[in-house]
């Protein structure tokens, strides 16, 4: 029988009951549940509504439990509703009568929504694991590839030369973003709703300070009200999750571009490609394929839990078990996602001649503009005067670089023989200088800028 049951005259319907039913998925709380219910039993005897050797009973009770679930010996049973209810079932079991007595001053209300705030607490650490490896990945990646030339590209065309090193930490800096994000959110997902009971806060003396304490919360929740129903914290991780996984996308989508025979500028390691069934000549990117996909799977289960939450009065309703599945799901998926993608860059081959090679002279427009900019032109006139120079190329399906000295002359009069160093492309790199740029001495600034977050972020951790 349920635990609410005996207030009906009537069992359940099965299909209801299917529809009611979280334990399928929020078993993955078991360990916080009982961690969480050992701790309210404590505080339960501190406050004298156990007995100290009732508390004492409990909490062994409880402890034998949860290396049941440590050990993966722990048997769910069909009439289990969820993960709270399994464990007083296994506690009566274990521990007799007694059993009842745990659940004295607290409602599920409250007990799931400690349990949820827990385990996100302990995930956070491991995808903030994740995203570290990756940014490491990334930097190892920067320092091996390092006078290595990408020809740069906006609009999904040939823009600027830059180093390879700099585009691989243009990646580095929003994991970067992301892992603080995760840190914060944790940081804030850390009040404790525990002791709020259904709604309205429990009638017996218990100590909420120290509980919280106890559990590793920063604090307990002020609002019961508010502490049940809240799960800003649910959609600040599936935010989080999703804007990670739209950085994990973006760089996806690049190596799916360069790593095409059509680009031949990078080739993935065997372990990171996949076949075709029917044609034996492909090597095909399906890990980044799906890395790209799932970017708009986590931004649609963020879609979905907003909407679930913008209609809810306060307090708890039932709308609120969606919360779990969908951040168990996008924890699941950003996670594995982050290893991929550090075994991937990490293993992938990079052919930098071939990178080189494909930089057009076109590339070095902006150079010119410069050239001009130094004779004391003013930058829109330069920047018309080498339009127009890229125009008669077109024209003339002519490369940039050899268009004849007359023909630049004839544009503008400040062009000058000397117009033709500017085609050099480890030049056009050494000029962007400042810091940020792509010179080869302020990619060194950005990488050591780089280890030292890394080492920032590893003591956090």
């Amino acid at each position: 029988m349920k635990l609410w049951q005996k207030r009906f005259r009537a069992p359940l319907d099965p299909l209801v009951e299917q529809l009611n039913n979280s334990i399928s998925f929020d078993q993955r709380l078991a360990k916080v549940d009982v961690t969480g219910s050992i701790a309210w039993a404590g505080a339960l005897a501190k406050a004298g509504v156990l007995t100290p050797d009732e508390g004492q009973a409990i909490q062994t009770g409880l402890g034998q439990i949860l290396g049941e679930f440590e050990g993966n010996e722990f048997q769910f049973l069909p009439g289990d509703e969820d993960i709270h209810t399994a464990v007083e079932r296994r506690l009566g079991e274990v521990i007799g009568p007694l059993a009842g007595k745990l659940h004295t001053g607290r409602s599920r209300n409250d007990q799931v929504a400690t349990d949820f705030r827990l385990w996100l607490a302990e995930m956070a650490q491991s995808l903030t694991g994740d995203v570290h490896a990756l940014q490491a990945a990334l930097v190892e990646r920067a320092e091996r590839d390092a006078g290595i030339v990408l020809p740069g590209m906006t609009h999904f065309q040939q823009a600027q030369p830059v180093l390879l090193s700099h585009w691989w930490l243009s990646h580095f800096w929003p994991l970067g973003r992301d892992g603080e994000r995760i840190a914060q959110l944790s940081q804030r997902a850390m009040v404790m709703p525990l002791g709020c009971g259904a709604l309205a806060g429990t009638s017996y003396p218990v100590d909420r300070f120290d509980l919280a304490q106890q559990l590793g919360f920063r604090a307990p929740a002020p609002n019961s009200l508010d502490a049940v129903s809240d799960r800003d914290f649910a959609a600040e991780f599936l935010f989080t999750a999703a804007l990670l996984g739209v950085h994990l996308s973006r760089l996806a989508e690049a190596l799916i571009l360069y790593s095409t025979r059509e680009f031949g500028w990078m080739t993935l390691a065997d372990e990171y490609s996949t076949g075709s069934s029917l044609m034996p000549q492909k090597k095909n990117p399906d890990p980044l394929e799906l890395v790209r996909g799932k970017s708009g799977v986590l931004t649609g289960r963020l879609a979905g839990l907003l909407a679930t939450l913008k209609g809810l009065p306060s307090a708890y309703d039932k709308d609120l078990q969606e919360d779990k599945p969908a951040v168990f799901e996008a924890a699941d998926t950003i996670s594995i996602c982050l290893k991929v993608m550090a075994g991937l860059v990490a293993t992938l081959h990079v052919h930098g001649e071939r990178m080189r090679a494909a930089i057009q002279s076109e590339g070095l427009a902006t150079d010119l503009a410069d050239y001009l900019v130094m004779k004391g032109v003013p930058f829109r006139e330069a920047h018309g005067a080498v339009g127009a120079a890229v125009a008669l190329t077109m024209e003339r399906d002519q490369p940039l670089a050899e268009l004849p000295l007359a023909d630049w002359q004839a544009i503008h009069p400040a062009f000058d023989a000397d117009l033709y160093q500017v085609f050099d492309v480890d030049a056009s790199l050494a000029r962007r200088a400042a810091w940020g740029g792509t010179a080869p001495q302020a990619v060194q600034e950005q990488l050591a800028l780089a280890h030292r977050a890394l080492e920032a972020s590893e003591q956090v951790d």
